[in-house]
């Protein structure tokens, strides 16, 4: 089965076009290797699949025959993704997650200046 396939039909991909672009942008690799879209997957064989800024690591165990639902996909991978790829995704939103509301617009005069304060007493230290 085409790479791009299997990752639709396991529910990693919402759409088989979306899977394409990611083998394309090289988001998909077999043992380091960038894949085509059309390259086959076989049983046994590992993936890292880029989604999210999470690398995922899966191992194929079964190719199934069209797309399957999400109680089954379990059947047909086997997920080997470390806990530290999600504990540093919860990091990046809480970094990014600071006193400015979305949408406020640009920093003022005094956001900066407090801005410039916090960061040299942090360097200071």
């Amino acid at each position: 089965m085409r790479v791009d396939k299997y990752l639709w039909t396991v529910r990693y991909y919402k759409t088989r076009s979306i899977a394409t672009e990611a083998c394309k942008k090289g988001h998909v690799k077999i043992n380091g290797t960038n894949l085509k879209p059309s390259k086959d997957v076989y049983v046994g064989e590992k993936l890292l699949v880029r989604k999210n800024q999470i690398n995922y690591e899966l191992e194929i165990l079964d190719i199934p025959k069209s797309r399957v639902g999400a109680k089954l996909v379990d059947l047909y991978r086997k997920d080997t993704t470390p806990k530290e790829q999600f504990e540093a995704l919860e990091l990046l939103k809480y970094s990014k997650d600071y006193y400015r509301k979305k949408g406020v617009g640009r920093p003022t005069k005094k956001d900066r200046r407090d801005i410039d304060e916090y960061i040299t007493d942090d360097s200071e230290e």
